[in-house]
């Protein structure tokens, strides 16, 4: 039986969902609400996980440990690194890595990303929830979803020179602060994730300007592709 982890940075990535959950419970752990109950009858577990990687890590542990989760989902907003994608587009993750991981100087076969140790550079989401994910992005936003690599790291982007820096390292469509640090700890413990990300500021020179803006109606547009991708998981 499916048991679904949601994870959102910020308390305005989760408010929708949480209005509609049903038989809603509240538990404390490691400075986070754990928020149990029924989205469209599918048991979930909804969390604010607060901003940045090791947070997001964190919270992956506790949902798993605790609460017994059986698939992860972090919804949430980010920056665009590609010209294709516009305020508002979706993007599903592929896979996700880090962007300001980097053991270079010690070991130039280390490419940036890659954390010693592991066998991969970029943490898999599983297929059957990207394409779930793929299929409710397009109901809510038809023709605006795509799939492909997200990058994270420990900063807002805001600055065309460090943009371009990312993008050249990591081939990502977007940007943010806490997916390769949830699929890296969802990897660890082998359970199956993806990642949705509305875009809500192009990560450049107008980022500071635009993010303020769009990041409500971005990160309830992606809750929305999240409630759908619910209805989807009922029959997994």
């Amino acid at each position: 039986m499916v048991k679904l982890g949601i994870i959102g940075a910020m308390a305005i990535e989760i408010e929708t969902l949480k209005s509609q959950l049903k038989d809603m419970s509240a538990d404390e752990c490691c400075g986070m609400t754990f928020y149990q109950g029924n989205l469209e009858q599918l048991p979930v577990v909804i969390v604010v996980c607060g901003v940045g990687k090791v947070n997001a890590a964190l919270c992956v542990q506790v949902l798993c440990d605790r609460f017994g989760v059986t698939h992860i989902v972090n919804t949430g907003v980010a920056g665009s690194l590609s010209n294709e994608l516009d305020i508002g587009d979706f993007v599903i993750s592929q896979d996700a890595m880090y962007h300001d991981f980097d053991c270079q100087i010690l070991n130039p076969n280390y490419p940036v990303g890659q954390v010693p140790g592991l066998s991969v550079r970029a943490f898999p989401a599983n297929e059957m929830l990207v394409q779930f994910a793929f299929d409710a992005a397009q109901k809510v936003l038809p023709g605006h979803a795509r799939i492909g690599r997200i990058a994270s790291g420990d900063q807002f982007i805001a600055e065309k020179q460090i943009k371009d820096r990312i993008i050249k390292d990591t081939c990502a469509l977007c940007t943010e602060m806490e997916g390769a640090a949830i699929a890296h700890a969802a990897w660890r413990n082998q359970i199956p994730f993806v990642i949705i990300r509305a875009i809500s500021d192009k990560a450049d020179n107008s980022a500071e300007m635009d993010f303020p803006t769009f990041e409500a109606i971005a990160a309830k547009a992606c809750a929305g592709v999240t409630l759908e991708m619910a209805k989807l998981l009922q029959n997994a």
